[in-house]
């Protein structure tokens, strides 16, 4: 799990790096969110899951440069992940309570490939994780309870977008946890 985590991140970093300034008002798929909004969250998600496994680290009140800011992030949780405890440990995710240190890595795991997704999609550039990525993540999403805190208005991904049952994998993840394959920035 934590491999799977460690390349999501890595790959989502690769896509963050052909971010400039000039994007950062640009719409996402995630609608509440523009491209700014959207990098801040990754940032404060990974140092949030850093310091609730165990990394107490002194974070910059506000970081301009969102690229380093997110590169430094995702070694802290790297680092945090990588505790020899980390599996045995309950660790407090947010709002939706704790969980054992396996599935809390899950979860950002799968967070950061459907983020790293929404990041490319806003800015127009190729994203496609390999088959084991996709495939890990979409048999963890699948499990998961399909509920008002998970689905909607307020939840961390929306309502389900209908994709073919023979769409890769990442197409698949993507409709499960709301999002369309083919959303392309609107002009």
């Amino acid at each position: 799990m934590r491999d799977l985590d460690r390349r999501a991140l890595d790959i989502a970093g690769e896509v963050i790096a052909h971010v400039t300034p000039a994007d950062l008002d640009r719409p996402t798929p995630c609608a509440a969110w523009n491209l700014g909004e959207l990098l801040r969250h990754l940032i404060s998600e990974n140092r949030a899951f850093a310091d609730a496994a165990g990394t107490r680290a002194r974070w910059p009140v506000e970081d301009t440069d969102l690229t380093r800011a997110y590169h430094d992030s995702a070694a802290a949780v790297t680092e945090a992940f990588a505790a020899p405890d980390l599996y045995d440990r309950q660790i407090e995710v947010g709002e939706f309570g704790a969980f054992p240190g396996r599935i809390a890595v899950g979860m950002h795991f799968i967070d950061f490939l459907l983020h790293g997704w929404d990041v490319a999609a806003s800015i127009g550039v190729p994203y496609r994780p390999d088959p084991e990525l996709a495939g890990s993540a979409l048999a963890m999403a699948a499990r998961w309870p399909d509920t008002p805190k998970t689905r909607g208005l307020g939840a961390p991904f929306g309502d389900r977008v209908p994709v073919p049952g023979d769409a890769p994998d990442f197409d698949r993840l993507l409709g499960l946890l709301g999002r369309s394959p083919s959303w392309v920035t609107p002009c």
